[in-house]
């Protein structure tokens, strides 16, 4: 599998399409917010050939959804996410606006996914973690054959996610860091929310937040 990595929005969002040799896609987060951006993925899928099978939330906070809408709409595909994810989805449309955002569209629908399912992608396969503590209903993408896991906002190289918002908890945070990434491989690459690339073997020993030291 490959990732085309976008950054979007004022929130420097980082949107991962995921994609196969067999013109398979899936958009993991969507965090594009204006016309050019939307261009953006649309100009690349067409480029590349690839068929977008779905969308796929790492959780709902609005710099992750803005997006939704117009990708949804223009390629027919579902919304996927943890249910638990859905009331912070719905409480966004308060406060998007204020943070300099459309609202999210009331038609909206999305389909559950958690750690019992798994995705196909192509000949691949990505398996889902369930991982809240930054906000409820966290989902991480692992492919365990290409060593790559895409995290949201739960992991960021020398940090973590703030847990001061609502369904925030540091403890359980730093319980699924430890209990569901760190058991990954070392030489597992971390792709964030926000900000560069990690490994896990870097962040178990280098993270202040939450390390194995």
């Amino acid at each position: 599998m490959q990732i085309k990595q976008f950054i979007f929005n004022h929130y420097q969002l980082n949107t991962y399409l995921v994609y196969d040799e067999l013109g398979e896609a899936i958009l993991i987060d969507a965090g594009n917010s204006t016309p050019d951006e939307d261009q953006q993925i649309n100009d690349f899928l067409t480029k590349e050939m690839l068929h977008l099978q779905g969308i796929y939330l790492t959780h709902g906070h609005i710099d992750h959804i803005v997006g939704l809408q117009s990708i949804a709409q223009k390629h027919q595909c579902k919304i996927y996410a943890h249910r638990d994810s859905l009331a912070i989805i719905e409480s966004s449309k308060a406060y998007a606006p204020s943070l300099g955002f459309a609202a999210p569209n009331d038609h909206l629908t999305f389909d559950n996914i958690s750690e019992t399912d798994t995705i196909s992608l192509g000949k691949g396969l990505i398996k889902i973690i369930e991982s809240p503590g930054h906000a409820a209903g966290s989902l991480c993408y692992y492919n365990e054959v290409d060593q790559w896991v895409i995290v949201g906002d739960v992991l960021f190289k020398g940090s973590i996610g703030r847990t001061d918002l609502p369904t925030g908890d540091f403890d359980l945070l730093s319980k699924n860091i430890q209990e569901k990434l760190y058991i990954l491989p070392n030489a597992v690459k971390v792709y964030p929310g926000h900000g560069p690339s990690t490994s896990i073997g870097f962040e178990k020993i280098n993270n202040p937040f939450v390390n194995l030291l």
